[in-house]
């Protein structure tokens, strides 16, 4: 048992910002950031909300699947950065869009947001629970970056990226995941002080925190493995997969899992020069990209991974 695919969609600010931009505010230039990351832009909020961003993907998504919002089942959205702590994003997109009939719920997982999704979806669908949903991917991390950090506000964009999914009792899909919480203080924020009647606490909200060498020993280890295993239970090598779509936090990282893999870059496509880091944001927009621009067609052996605070990681093989 697995899933189909069938619409994929995106959305990203209208404002699109370059490292040259950047290098107005903070010491830094495009020589620097481009050598270190591959990253040369990306899109930032100048009032785009989280579920707006959501909302535009999910449309464009059902568009393409040719489906209306109240045929979907589940609804889970991929954040670390919703507009609000409660109601969740996911029920924020529902009411959007109308999606009257699903079960809606967020899941934090960071960069690897968008893969837990997917493998909970296999799940409502293995028990029943679902024949199809909306998975979505989406943040806007300008809010929660330190625009003087140098090390950190050069890395992250926003965006959303969302695919429809139906049930498909023929398909199979295998998924390796796993987290490794003693590491989280790697890539982490802070959520709101202790302020009540007993604790006075006048400090400010915290912005994004990375130990980047941590990250990136991390990444360059965990995530080859994490194929590996996933293509193990495919009963497959890396030689009969035909695209690997990572996520897009680091050129070197995924140059270092390709060399691992033994595999060349061309079966990576890239699209961090556009978009930066939009952590869960980044693999379903890939995705889209790679759909609408026909380099990934049905009957082609894909591999998706995903990696990031937590730690967490998870890749998933099937069959487009």
């Amino acid at each position: 048992m697995g899933f189909r695919i069938i619409g994929t969609g995106r959305s990203v600010p209208q404002r699109a910002v370059s490292n040259d931009e950047i290098a107005k505010f903070v010491d830094t230039s495009d020589e620097w950031i481009s050598q270190r990351t591959g990253i040369k832009n990306r899109y930032i909020s100048v009032g785009e909300t989280l579920n707006q961003l959501s909302a535009q993907a999910s449309e464009k998504a059902m568009e393409m699947a040719g489906v209306t919002a109240d045929s979907i089942d589940l609804i889970i959205v991929g954040t670390l950065s919703p507009d609000r702590i409660i109601p969740s994003a996911a029920c924020e997109l529902q009411a959007a869009i109308g999606a009257k009939n699903a079960v809606a719920f967020d899941i934090n997982a960071a960069c690897s947001g968008f893969l837990f999704a997917l493998q909970i979806a296999n799940g409502f669908f293995a028990t029943g629970g679902a024949k199809r949903a909306l998975l979505v991917g989406a943040e806007v991390l300008s809010k929660m970056t330190d625009w003087t950090d140098r090390g950190t506000c050069v890395l992250f964009g926003d965006g959303a990226g969302a695919c429809i999914v139906d049930y498909d009792k023929d398909a199979t899909v295998t998924f390796s995941s796993g987290s490794d919480g003693t590491k989280g203080d790697a890539l982490c924020i802070d959520n709101r002080p202790l302020n009540n009647l007993f604790i006075k606490n006048e400090a400010p909200l915290d912005h994004t925190h990375m130990d980047g060498q941590e990250v990136f020993k991390f990444a360059v280890k965990t995530v080859p493995r994490a194929i590996e295993d996933a293509m193990m239970k495919a009963g497959i090598k890396a030689e009969d997969v035909d695209v690997f779509l990572l996520h897009q936090a680091n050129l070197r990282i995924i140059e270092s899992v390709a060399k691992r893999l033994k595999r060349p870059m061309e079966l990576f496509p890239l699209i961090m020069s556009e978009f930066g880091n939009m952590s869960a944001a980044c693999v379903p927009v890939l995705l889209d990209i790679q759909v609408r621009n026909g380099t990934l067609q049905r009957g082609m052996q894909t591999v998706m991974a995903g990696f990031g605070a937590g730690l967490t990681w998870s890749a998933a093989v099937f069959v487009y």
